[in-house]
């Protein structure tokens, strides 16, 4: 290049170029470290760690509003806003550890070390996942980068800069952080239905202590429910056997759904029959509760009961194993069943509901109906013994809830009668063992035979209410299973009545 050339060169212009190139290429480099970061959080940013007898997932995320999540499924969701950091910081149970519940039972004070445990096994579970994201990022970081520029410099530029972006989010969020936001969480998912089943927020920030232990002791009493259904007996199939599992007054408890699916298994179930009080309130965010029909993948014969609405009854309808019957007669598995439903919504404060007598009124005319049709049925299921008196003399067996205790009868007519307890532990209240003596979890599995579709025997399964570590099954044989139903009774007199029994 000429001396003349070399002085008309524009540097100015050169310089630009060369400054607006390094920009550029600077530019790239944070947006991989950004990039990279983000995609290295959501492979990577989760630990498991043990927390009582449950295995809880920690899980942290990039997120413009920092929240903290509580994953409580199938409950739903409570949302905090703890911090002002663009993180997300997640709680899901994973698992229960039977091993570790098994050991809680075997020693009485071990519930109040798990208590005084809790914080220092949180504690513990951060600092885990923070040191666990903080490599993710930083190596989704430097891999993108490599990806991008095949330049180990610029790569590993990336990876500072998306550890110093998380490094500076965490100290925003540890700044910024407000314990008193538990005072105020956002309910979604069956929860929001229901929010007084964690009880009242301001409570638990002025009394954190005792909340903590009615928290590691509800814990534990759920893992306990696990532990008793998992070493029920085990019994084989026989084809001259309809074996039905009444079920009864669930009433939104997420625990029972365990314990049915246990039973089923163990006891090589044909049927489950719900006779009602699925739900608490019957409202819409409680719909959902129904889904959980469809994996029992069994016919689900099922009646309304009074804390079930009409909105409960259609998401029990679109399970594919729901059999609903209100007012109806259908033939499942080989028996003929009769059902309907409770007339009482008692949830809707708004509602005229009949009284006593004017549900056994209604019951009366169904059971009228009935006998008109001609129809033979081998078992009527209502919600309330008031209910299904009338069908003394119509049905051999008549099978209701309502109660929350087991009982059974022999009417004048020759028909049984036979009251399940809670099989939901009289519901999501149950989960407290604080609030007095605790309900049994209850359910019977019956056998009918096939040929004639009559009662043979029962077995009756308590599962120790929560607090409790019992399981009790009893078998009942049913002293006289072809007697007449009708106009010519057989009078039994050890059978008359049967107390209720709890463990």
């Amino acid at each position: 290049m000429s001396w003349e050339a070399i002085r008309a060169y524009d540097y100015r212009a050169a310089f630009g170029r060369l400054r607006a190139g390094r920009a550029w290429r600077w530019s790239g480099v944070v947006v991989a470290g950004l990039v990279g970061g983000w995609l290295g959080l959501a492979l990577g940013g989760e630990v498991v760690t043990p927390i009582g007898p449950a295995d809880v997932t920690l899980g942290l995320s990039p997120q413009w509003e920092g929240e903290t999540v509580v994953d409580v499924r199938p409950l739903g969701q409570l949302a905090f806003d703890t911090h002002d950091a663009p993180l997300r910081l997640q709680a899901t149970i994973s698992d229960i550890r039977l091993s570790a519940a098994e050991e809680m039972f075997a020693d009485p004070e071990a519930i109040n070390r798990m208590a005084a445990g809790i914080g220092s096994d949180l504690r513990a579970g951060v600092i885990s996942l923070v040191v666990r994201a903080l490599i993710a990022a930083t190596l989704g970081a430097v891999l993108m980068g490599l990806l991008l520029f095949r330049s180990v410099w610029r790569s590993l530029f990336s990876g500072l800069v998306s550890l110093v972006v998380l490094v500076g989010s965490g100290a925003l969020a540890a700044s910024s952080f407000n314990p008193s936001a538990i005072a105020e969480p956002r309910y979604t998912g069956l929860i929001a239905g229901a929010p007084q089943v964690v009880g009242g927020a301001e409570a638990v920030v002025s009394r954190f202590n005792q909340y903590q232990e009615q928290l590691a002791g509800l814990v534990g009493n759920v893992a306990m429910i696990y532990e008793a259904t998992s070493t029920l007996p085990v019994y084989e199939e026989d084809e001259s056997v309809v074996r039905v599992l009444h079920v009864s007054d669930i009433q939104l408890n997420p625990a029972s759904w365990s314990i049915i699916r246990t039973l089923r298994e163990q006891y090589a179930v044909d049927v489950v029959v719900d006779s009602g009080d699925l739900t608490d309130r019957g409202s819409a965010a409680e719909d959902v509760f129904a889904d959980e029909i469809a994996d029992l993948e069994v016919p689900y014969v099922w009646v309304r009961g009074e804390h079930d609405s009409m909105g409960t009854q259609r998401a029990v309808e679109s399970q594919p194993n729901a059999v609903v019957l209100d007012d109806d007669i259908e033939e499942v598995a080989g028996l003929t069943f009769y059902g309907a439903g409770d007339p009482r919504y008692t949830p809707d404060a708004t509602r005229l509901n009949p009284d006593e007598a004017g549900v056994a009124d209604q019951g009366e005319e169904q059971a009228e109906a009935v006998s008109r049709s001609g129809d033979e049925v081998d078992v009527a299921v209502l919600h309330t013994r008031t209910q299904g008196e009338a069908f003394d003399g119509v049905s051999p067996l008549v099978l209701t809830g309502s109660d929350h205790m087991r009982s059974t009868v022999l009417g004048e007519q020759g028909t049984r009668f036979l009251v399940q307890g809670s099989t939901g532990g009289a519901g999501l209240s149950g989960l407290d063992h604080g609030m007095g003596r605790p309900t049994p979890y209850q359910a019977s599995v019956l056998y009918f035979d096939v040929e004639t579709g009559r009662l043979q025997a029962r077995d009756d399964i308590d599962l120790g209410g929560v607090g409790l570590t019992s399981a009790q099954v009893e078998r009942h044989v049913e002293p006289d299973p072809d007697r007449v139903v009708g106009d010519e009774p057989e009078a039994s007199e050890d059978d008359a009545t049967e107390p209720e029994r709890t463990p």
